[in-house]
């Protein structure tokens, strides 16, 4: 039996003395009975997202669980300080710390693309705290593969942003360039390019709406947006474990929820078989889903990926 969920309270939390913003949504059985038999989830956007592009499942998910959504520090409405080492290891350690700091129950972490690397490294790193992870197009490397994210992954990426026509040896030359970077940062968070961008990796366009636009472009007019965009574009961006080694490190369930229409996932169903194989060398329990969707399904597909994710979460418990 399900009840309606408590209003959604929009908070603020602290991790290395910078203000985080969080969302957190209890069902209101839980609330009254302090119901804690299924795990909490924690959903972790990707790059340049916010907590707003679960704008469609925080409402169905939290009619059954305890749901939280967190900006990475660098994003959405979270502080984007100068100094820090933007990468994996900050975002996996900012994970750690607000599951154990505020959820303080095992948790299953849900990321998409550069979120979905976190959530996983966050999940290995909790051990028996981590209930599951679910990755959506999560953005990594294996150990088999050099450091990424590659350069050439990245200039593919903003050549597709900012036009075809430009060869990918001028856009490494731009990356030096400070200037440069500026004016394609500036490029890039115009209203009509981020709009462009979405429907690139947006199979059905349908949920590129306005809401979601701002979304993306708000933050970036942020103090600090700007050195944020320069770490994971100088190829950058992630540091931190391999895939395969996260793997070895897991203690939990697995769920893969691919968009398999993704035009950021190169040799898409090479990578795929990749997860495939060393998520079974690991010993993981594991369940994957092919989704007829691009980069982000969960705001593309969200009554698909929600259904998927209720129907494997009853499969999980918490002691």
């Amino acid at each position: 039996m399900t009840s309606a969920p408590s209003a959604v309270l929009n908070a603020s939390w602290s991790h290395l003395g910078h203000d985080v913003h969080c969302l957190q949504r209890i069902p209101e059985q839980d609330v009254e009975h302090g119901g804690r038999q299924r795990p909490a989830l924690l959903l972790v956007h990707g790059f340049g997202a916010s907590t707003d592009h679960w704008r469609h499942n925080i409402p169905k998910l939290s009619l059954t669980h305890e749901v939280h959504a967190i900006d990475l520090l660098g994003f959405g409405r979270s502080a984007k300080p100068g100094g820090l080492d933007y990468g994996g290891d900050l975002w996996k350690d900012q994970l750690v710390s607000y599951v154990n700091e505020r959820i303080g129950r095992p948790t299953v972490i849900v990321g998409n693309s550069l979120g979905g690397y976190a959530a996983l490294a966050a999940a290995a790193a909790l051990e028996s705290q981590s209930a599951g992870v679910v990755l959506l197009n999560a953005a990594g490397y294996f150990s088999d593969e050099k450091f990424s994210p590659k350069p050439k992954d990245m200039t593919s990426r903003l050549r597709q942003m900012i036009g075809q026509g430009l060869s990918r040896d001028l856009v490494v030359k731009w990356l030096i360039y400070p200037l440069i970077q500026r004016m394609i940062f500036e490029n890039l968070r115009r209203p009509g390019v981020i709009r462009s961008t979405l429907k690139q990796v947006y199979i059905d366009p349908a949920n590129v709406d306005d809401d979601l636009i701002e979304s993306i472009r708000r933050p970036s007019l942020d103090p600090g947006a700007f050195q944020v965009f320069r770490n994971v574009f100088q190829a950058r961006g992630l540091r931190g474990k391999p895939i395969d080694e996260l793997f070895n490190d897991l203690q939990a369930p697995l769920l893969l929820l691919w968009g398999d229409g993704d035009p950021w996932l190169r040799n898409a169903k090479a990578k795929q078989e990749k997860f495939r194989t060393y998520a079974k060398e690991a010993s993981l329990e594991v369940k994957e889903v092919l989704l007829n969707a691009g980069h982000c399904p969960h705001d593309e597909v969200p009554d698909l990926v929600n259904s998927e994710l209720l129907e494997w979460l009853t499969g999980l418990s918490i002691a």
